[in-house]
């Protein structure tokens, strides 16, 4: 069984083109501070707040439902209310409702609550975890400091700077023999 489609007459789709709905215009700021961070106010929320350093994706679309807006609505239409909400859910997502596994310090060092981290202060604490390692000895630490792969990366093939060792041929092992032992003559 086949379905047919009626052709609409010609006179409703004149009157539907004719018809225009106007939205109301919405001033858009062009550049917005948000988290200590300047942020391109075209941009749609959700991509707007993965310009902030410790804002992934998902955890940018986790601020917007948190908040209470559509991810997709433009960065620079929010008010200064919004924003500062915005912040706040950025501050402490879990006490606006965002699971823990989405923060990126679960259980912190110093206070053992799940905090997220963002900008300078992300840098920061990283820096400070790698010294503790360092400091502790530990094996991650222990490589941070040779500058060495941390994650259990091969060494053979990759991460090969620095010094280069290489095959030397026995002629050219000879002439270098003989250069030192003129040298040490003279």
């Amino acid at each position: 069984m086949g379905v047919t489609k009626v052709k609409p007459p010609e006179e409703k789709k004149k009157v539907a083109k004719s018809v225009k709905i106007e939205k109301p215009k919405v001033e858009i700021k062009a550049i917005v501070r948000v988290a200590g961070t300047d942020l391109n106010g075209e941009n749609q929320l959700i991509r707007a707040l993965k310009g902030i350093k410790g804002i992934s994706h998902t955890m940018g679309k986790a601020i917007c439902l948190a908040s209470g807006f559509d991810p997709k609505t433009k960065l620079g239409s929010l008010n200064e209310n919004e924003i500062k909400k915005i912040e706040e859910v950025i501050k402490d997502p879990v006490k606006f409702g965002i699971p823990t596994y989405l923060v990126n310090r679960m259980k912190d060092i110093e206070t053992g609550k799940p905090v997220h981290l963002t900008g300078s202060d992300l840098e920061v604490a990283r820096k400070f975890d790698i010294q503790k390692m360092v400091d502790m000895k530990t094996y991650k630490g222990v490589r941070h400091m040779l500058g060495l792969p941390v994650r259990g990366q091969r060494t053979r093939s990759s991460f090969r700077r620095g010094r280069v060792v290489g095959v030397v041929r026995k002629a050219i092992r000879i002439a270098m023999l003989k250069k030192e032992e003129e040298e040490k003559k003279k």
